[in-house]
């Protein structure tokens, strides 16, 4: 059943608003804002649970949503609001006209369960931008990676930008959170091998061996790995580079880390 809002004013679009501006809000609530089409479909294909579902009636019909979402709608409530409110809550300028609340999961790394027994791991420490942790969600999907691990997150890994910077791929991810120690505890529990993108006592990365269960970390542009990284690796790794400067964005640091292990692993030919 289908309700429908007029009033910015109304208290649902008002609680909307606060999941999608303030993290301590979607920490207290347990709670968090998907936008667009194919992040609310991968979300619900994850097994995320939509509370409720806010479309503007001007892009989409009652069915066009029913459709795009093919799941068991009589599990959340749907309003229909106008273009004005769905222009105000709606981040994309090239809009879908949907927008979902859905029930947060607990990302901390204590419940982490490894889906293979050979896993390849990205682990990113402190990234701060919303877009860079898209940015790696997306690379991570591509590569069909175990897991990723973030350490010492900067920002709640269900902030809007970074599930649209992902395209949804928040979702399609093994995602597990912690401190620094706490993630080295973790692997080394598993007996996964750590290399750390560092260049420090580093050796070129493609002379590496990652067709072992392995964990690639990366860090920041700014400041690297902490100490609490680099005293635990196996090996640190570096990318030869012929310009100016000796760094590049993390994404695309990760990217050639990660696709040369896909390689060693018969991923790419």
């Amino acid at each position: 059943m289908q309700n429908q809002i007029t009033s910015f004013q109304n208290s649902k679009i008002k609680f909307l608003n606060q999941l999608k501006e303030k993290s301590r809000v979607r920490r207290k609530e347990k709670r968090f804002v998907i936008e667009g089409q194919r992040e609310i479909s991968l979300a619900i294909q994850g097994g995320f649970t939509i509370t409720q579902l806010y479309y503007c009636s001007s892009i989409l019909t009652y069915q066009q949503v029913l459709a795009i979402l093919n799941a068991d709608h009589e599990s959340f409530e749907i309003f229909e609001i106008t273009t004005e409110i769905y222009t105000k809550l709606a981040y994309r300028t090239t809009t879908e006209g949907v927008i979902a609340i859905a029930i947060s999961r607990d990302l901390s790394i204590d419940n982490l369960i490894l889906p293979s027994q050979n896993p390849l791991i990205l682990v990113a420490e402190a990234p701060e931008k919303p877009g860079n942790i898209g940015a790696l969600l997306r690379t991570a999907d591509a590569a069909q990676l175990d897991a990723v691990l973030i350490a010492n997150p900067k920002t709640d890994m269900y902030n809007p930008n970074i599930i649209r910077s992902s395209v949804g791929c928040l979702f399609t991810n093994t995602v597990g959170i912690g401190s620094s120690t706490a993630i080295i505890d973790f692997l080394k529990n598993q007996e996964i091998t750590i290399y750390g993108a560092a260049l420090q006592n580093s050796k070129e990365y493609h002379t590496q061996n990652y067709t072992t269960p392995t964990a690639i970390v990366v860090g920041t542009e700014a400041t690297g790995l902490s100490n609490d990284i680099l005293n635990h690796t196996f090996q640190n790794i570096k990318i030869p580079m012929s310009g100016v400067i000796d760094s590049m964005n993390v994404s695309v640091a990760a990217g050639i880390l990660i696709f040369e292990a896909k390689r060693q692993r018969g991923f790419i030919d």
